[in-house]
């Protein structure tokens, strides 16, 4: 691997490290995607839920965090698809360097972060 390779991307949709490959060796400066799915779904980035995000947490205290489901009206709390878009923004702003992803406490990798999680300014 040469040195822009071993650079950590981050898929413009879902919030997640995108991980080098071989197919991609030729063009990996330009990847912006993780997946063909994420490509075709480019146009959720605007759902505004970040700003609602960042919103949220500038009404609390510095040290509180948000559940994800706050930024949504309460009938749309049980959605899985519309909770899903909320998590993909809060991975673009942990990427932004805005918020961190916690659980149990404990900051955890958005990435890879199963089940329920909170949202916090970063510290």
């Amino acid at each position: 691997m040469n040195q822009s390779q071993e650079e950590d991307k981050i898929c413009k949709v879902c919030g997640r490290t995108i991980t080098w490959r071989k197919k991609w060796e030729k063009n990996w400066d330009s990847i912006q995607y993780c997946s063909a799915a994420c490509r075709r779904n480019k146009a959720s980035i605007k759902e505004g839920h970040e700003e609602t995000i960042l919103l949220l947490l500038a009404a609390r205290d510095r040290d509180k965090s948000i559940c994800p489901s706050e930024v949504l009206p309460l009938e749309e709390r049980h959605d899985k698809i519309k909770m899903e878009k909320v998590r993909e923004a809060a991975r673009r702003l942990v990427a932004a360097g805005k918020i961190e992803i916690v659980q149990g406490g404990l900051v955890a990798d958005p990435s890879t972060v199963k089940g329920s999680i909170r949202l916090r300014l970063r510290t």
